[in-house]
C-alpha cells in the first residue's frame, strides 16, 4: 500500500532505551520523550484524540458567544482527529478504522452547510467585483442569510458532533492495542504525506484534487504539530514549513465553495447575472490556484519515504543528548537538523 510502512522484524529484540538499562534516568542532557516507549506514545495518542473530542464539546458552549467561531472550532477539533487517526490507523483492525473514519467525516459534514454560510460574505467581500457583481453578490447573501439555521439548531448540530467525536475516543480506547511502536506512527505519517502530495501534483487539473490536498495538508501539519510537542525543534521546523503552505490553500479552497454558495442561492437573480458573477469568481479561483500551487511545489517534491527518513532523523536528533559544545543549540540548528544536515547521534531512538 502507498505509504504503508512495515515494521523490520529481526530475531533480537529492539532496545526501548537510548542510554543502558541500569541507569534509568539516561546520560546528562538526553530528552525523555513517549516516542521511545511503545506503551507511552499510544498513551500520548489517546490523550491528543481524546483532546480533539474535549474541543468540540467545548465548542458547543461557546455557540451563544458566537456561532461562526463555534463551528470553526469544532470542525478543526475534528479535523485533528481525524489526523491523530491517521497515525494509527494502521494499528487498527480494518473494520474499526474505517468505522472511526466514516464518524469523523459525518461529523464534519453535518457543520458544513453553517460553515460556508459563516465563510461566504468575508470571501464574497473581498473579492475584486465591479459594481454590477458586487450588487448581485449582496442579493446571494441576503438570500442565504434567510437560510441560516437559527442558534438553537447549530447549537443541536454541534452537540451531535461532539457526541460522535466522544463515542469515537472510546471507540478508539478499546480498539487500538497496547503498545503503538515509531514504525506504526511514522508510517501513519507517511501515508498522510503521500495523500497530500498525490493531491498537490493533481491540483492543476481539478478542483476536487486541489481540495484533498488541502485536507490531507491539513492533517498533515496537525500530525506533525503533535510530534513536535514529543521530539523538538527540528520536527518543529518542518512542521512550520508545511504549515506555511497549507495555510496558502485556504483561501482558494473558501473560492471553490463560494462559487457553489452563488448558485445554492441565486433565487430571484437574472441567470445571466449569476453567470457573470460565478465567471468573475471562477477566474480569481483560477489565479490564486495557479499561485498556490506554484508556491508549494518545493515543499512537496520529496517522495514520501523520502519524507519518513527525514523526520525520524530529525526526532532522533531531537532526541539525542547534545553534541559537546553544542549544548545550547537553538532553533536555527534545528532547522539545519530537520534537513538533514550534521551528525547525527546513531544511537538515539527511534531507530
Amino acid at each position: 500500500m502507498y505509504g504503508f510502512c512495515p515494521m523490520t522484524m529481526t530475531t533480537e529484540p529492539k532496545p526501548s532505551l537510548s542510554y543502558p538499562e541500569h541507569d534509568k534516568l539516561g546520560p546528562l542532557g538526553i530528552k525523555a520523550s513517549v516516542i521511545d516507549d511503545p506503551a507511552a506514545l499510544r498513551d500520548a495518542l489517546i490523550r491528543a484524540f481524546e483532546a480533539a473530542a474535549h474541543g468540540a464539546r467545548d465548542a458547543v458552549g461557546a455557540v451563544d458567544n458566537g456561532a461562526e467561531a463555534a463551528v470553526h472550532e469544532s470542525r478543526k477539533s475534528l479535523r485533528r482527529a481525524r489526523a491523530i487517526l491517521g497515525l494509527i490507523g494502521t494499528a487498527l483492525p480494518k473494520s474499526e478504522r474505517r468505522a472511526l473514519t466514516t464518524a469523523l467525516q459525518e461529523a464534519r459534514r453535518a457543520l458544513s452547510t453553517v460553515r460556508d454560510h459563516a465563510v461566504a460574505p468575508e470571501t464574497l467581500t473581498l473579492l475584486a467585483l465591479d459594481d454590477e457583481d458586487r450588487a448581485v453578490a449582496k442579493r446571494v447573501l441576503e438570500n442565504a442569510a434567510a437560510a441560516m439555521p437559527a442558534t438553537a439548531e447549530i447549537k443541536q448540530l454541534l452537540a451531535e458532533s461532539a457526541a460522535r467525536a466522544a463515542a469515537q475516543a472510546e471507540a478508539l480506547q478499546a480498539a487500538l492495542p497496547h503498545d503503538v511502536d515509531w514504525d506504526t506512527v511514522v508510517g501513519g505519517l507517511r501515508s498522510t504525506y503521500g495523500a497530500a502530495r498525490r493531491g498537490s501534483r493533481a491540483a492543476n487539473r481539478s478542483k476536487a484534487w486541489f481540495h484533498t490536498w488541502r485536507r490531507r495538508s491539513k492533517e498533515l501539519v496537525y500530525q506533525l504539530e503533535l510530534l513536535a510537542t514529543h521530539a523538538g525543534p527540528r520536527v518543529a521546523a518542518i512542521h512550520s514549513t508545511l504549515s506555511d503552505v497549507t495555510d496558502t490553500l485556504g483561501p482558494a479552497v473558501d473560492l471553490i465553495m463560494v462559487r457553489d454558495f452563488v448558485a445554492t442561492y441565486d433565487q430571484g437573480i437574472a441567470p445571466e447575472a449569476i453567470a457573470r458573477l460565478r465567471a468573475s469568481i471562477k477566474r480569481q479561483l483560477g489565479e490564486r490556484m495557479s499561485l498556490a500551487c506554484s508556491g508549494a511545489r518545493e515543499a512537496f517534491r520529496k517522495k514520501p519515504k523520502k519524507l519518513q527518513k527525514r523526520v525520524t532523523k530529525s526526532v532522533r536528533r531531537d532526541l539525542a543528548p547534545p553534541d559537546d559544545g553544542h549544548d545550547g543549540d537553538d532553533g536555527a540548528t534545528g532547522a539545519a537538523g530537520a534537513a538533514g544536515d550534521g551528525k547525527e547521534r546513531k544511537d538515539a531512538l527511534p531507530q
